[in-house]
């Protein structure tokens, strides 16, 4: 059965016990949990607080973790950057395993220039899989990567690249984020669904709409043909909500996330799950 979820980081300035009360309230079944979440990563990351919200919220049965990547880019030209951000990706991996996550999305980096990615930006790249690699095959998470919107220095922002990587690393699953790709077209979308739908472990579910990604479902067609496809895909992993709650005209309750959230997983259960 489909696990319907949500970033915590719509919860971005919320207390984790607040982010599970929310979620449970909302309806939904599943948290991403960002690991730069501000009640974590600024608190010396307290997982045992984390691994407590789990077990005081059994009806939230899915958790996955997203690994830090405000301020860190695992292909910078800066070698200092860069080695932070690699050693990152791997204890990320580590604390997904200690919060007992099944799936750690991480992003591929990019090229410090906004400038394309040329032959040493593909060697970084390659460290960093390496590394990934390494730290992947001892634990039992699943590595999923994901697709980054277009953009001239990104490394991954097109179904074929997304499917090269793959092709050369198969231990390595991906991430579908509906807003990066719709940044360039709803075509995108079908597109990696068809060249990597074998490969999908997870997806970052919003619509993206006159420049301005992360947006609510909010019934959308668009978002109504590409949550039939991923349903005609057979795929029934989790699907998360990925909203930015900047997009809107002014600061939003708890309890109007919670409206947000139910009315999309209401969305979400008739595109799946028609009678």
């Amino acid at each position: 059965m489909t696990a319907y979820g949500v970033s915590s980081m719509f919860f971005h300035e919320y207390t984790s016990a607040e982010i599970f009360a929310n979620v449970s309230r909302s309806g939904l079944g599943g948290i991403e949990y960002w690991l730069e979440t501000p009640h974590f990563w600024l608190r010396d990351l307290p997982a045992d607080e984390v691994t407590a919200c789990r077990r005081a919220h059994p009806e939230i049965a899915t958790f996955s973790v997203h690994a830090p990547v405000l301020d860190l880019n695992p292909c910078s030209i800066n070698p200092d950057v860069a080695e932070v951000s690699v050693a990152w990706a791997a204890r990320s991996l580590a604390l997904a395993q200690t919060l007992g996550a099944g799936i750690l999305t991480v992003h591929p980096g990019r090229r410090t220039a906004k400038r394309p990615p040329g032959e040493a930006d593909r060697a970084r790249f390659d460290h960093y899989l390496s590394a990934l690699r390494e730290a992947a095959l001892k634990d039992t998470v699943t590595v999923a990567m994901e697709n980054m919107e277009p953009a001239v220095n990104a490394l991954i922002c097109t179904p074929e690249r997304m499917r090269e990587v793959l092709d050369a690393e198969p231990w390595l699953k991906f991430t579908l984020d509906t807003s990066h790709a719709l940044a360039a077209s709803e075509g995108t979308v079908m597109e990696y669904l068809r060249l990597c739908g074998d490969r999908l472990a997870n997806v970052h579910l919003s619509r993206a709409t006159g420049g301005r990604l992360h947006l609510p479902l909010d019934r959308s067609p668009v978002m109504e043909r590409i949550l039939t496809s991923l349903r005609d895909h057979h795929y029934h992993g989790p699907l998360m909500l990925e909203i930015d709650d900047l997009n809107f005209p002014h600061p939003l309750s708890a309890e109007e996330k919670c409206t947000i959230l139910a009315r999309d997983l209401t969305f979400m259960r008739d595109c799946m799950e028609p009678d």
